[in-house]
């Protein structure tokens, strides 16, 4: 029996600092809050405030960036909890470790209380409250190796600041965004959406289909012992119904490819190459078999692609037979399985 479905929210808090993190570097990559080159963790000692941080060009930290700060406590956050990590990103941008950011986002399981969002919503009241608190959260947690007070060339560098940067995101806002990512199916479950039907194989094969189907030719020409380079050789041949043969290993080409397409954009990278992976762990040994011809041992992998047990890929529950047989040409066509060990090259 299944229990009761955990609530996303309840998931989030209880997860570990690592995990919370890894949620958020998933999330934005939504690119709801910003199109990002790249997004990249600091977490660990030394991070100067910086938790996971969205690149917006390829200057990194010297340029345009977002900064999301994983907070995770029992209860929703408060001034007291967060007045140091004001500090830090001020003092380290004051002395030059990196850009001010261009946002600043508070990412809490717990979300953020209600006096902590009002101050964040009026800057001038924030800055206030920041420099009321500086000597009591800031002086000398802001770094263990030295006290830091707000005066001189620091404080004119703090009466600068743009403190409308600071922001939150609630739990539900996270969620609802990262919904839209590859990595919500994989983290939180509930099956993948629909794939949409693979489309039908043109007439004539395109460029990326050349590799496999000269290998299917290859085939073809062992197995009947004359030269087979194109359709019509087929249908000329004493075994014309093999041209149904390769219409049917072309459709399960462009399944697979239609599965390549849909995981892309619903499952994290290298998914799909992890799935190409265990079909061949589970044929190669088949492949390298000896064989009366090319064509029986092409036919003999595939039939072997339909029987492997499939269970913790996340396409599994979307992998229809079709695209099973359909990697083995897509295998075939980075000749990671050869039908004929001496076939011709294109």
């Amino acid at each position: 029996m299944n229990g009761i479905p955990i609530p996303k929210e309840m998931r989030l808090v209880n997860s570990s600092p690592e995990e919370w993190e890894a949620f958020i570097e998933e999330w934005a990559s939504a690119g709801t809050v910003g199109s990002y080159k790249r997004i990249r963790r600091h977490s660990g000692s030394g991070d100067m405030g910086i938790d996971v941080a969205g690149y917006v060009d390829d200057d990194g930290l010297s340029g345009v960036w977002d900064n999301f700060q994983c907070k995770r406590y029992a209860t929703s956050l408060s001034p007291s909890m967060v007045w140091v990590e004001f500090g830090k990103i001020i003092y380290y941008s004051f002395k030059n470790q990196y850009a001010p950011p261009r946002r600043y986002f508070f990412v809490a399981p717990k979300g953020v209380g209600t006096t902590l969002s009002k101050l964040m919503d009026n800057p001038a009241e924030l800055k206030e409250s920041i420099k009321n608190n500086w000597e009591t959260y800031c002086l000398n947690k802001i770094t263990t190796t030295a006290n830091i007070p707000l005066e001189g060339d620091l404080l004119d560098w703090f009466e600068d600041f743009d403190f409308s940067i600071f922001s939150y995101k609630t739990a539900v806002e996270l969620i609802k965004e990262h919904a839209t990512t590859p990595f919500h199916s994989v983290r939180f479950g509930g099956g993948l959406d629909l794939r949409p039907a693979p489309d039908t194989p043109p007439e004539t094969p395109t460029e990326k289909e050349s590799r496999y189907i000269r290998q299917i030719f290859d085939a073809y020409s062992e197995h009947l012992s004359i030269d087979i380079n194109s359709a019509s050789d087929i249908s000329s041949s004493l075994k014309p119904e093999l041209n149904n043969h390769m219409l049917r290993q072309r459709e399960r080409f462009y399944s697979a490819e239609s599965l390549r397409v849909f995981a892309r954009d619903t499952v994290p990278p290298g998914t799909f190459d992890r799935l190409q992976s265990e079909i061949l762990d589970g044929v190669i040994d088949i492949c390298e078999d000896t064989h009366p011809d090319g064509l029986t041992r092409m036919n003999e992998v595939i039939r072997e692609s339909t029987r492997i047990a499939l269970t913790s890929n996340p396409l599994v529950t979307v992998t229809e037979t079709k695209d099973r047989q359909g990697i083995c040409h897509q295998l075939a066509n980075d000749d990671k399985l050869i039908w004929v060990p001496s076939g011709k090259e294109v």
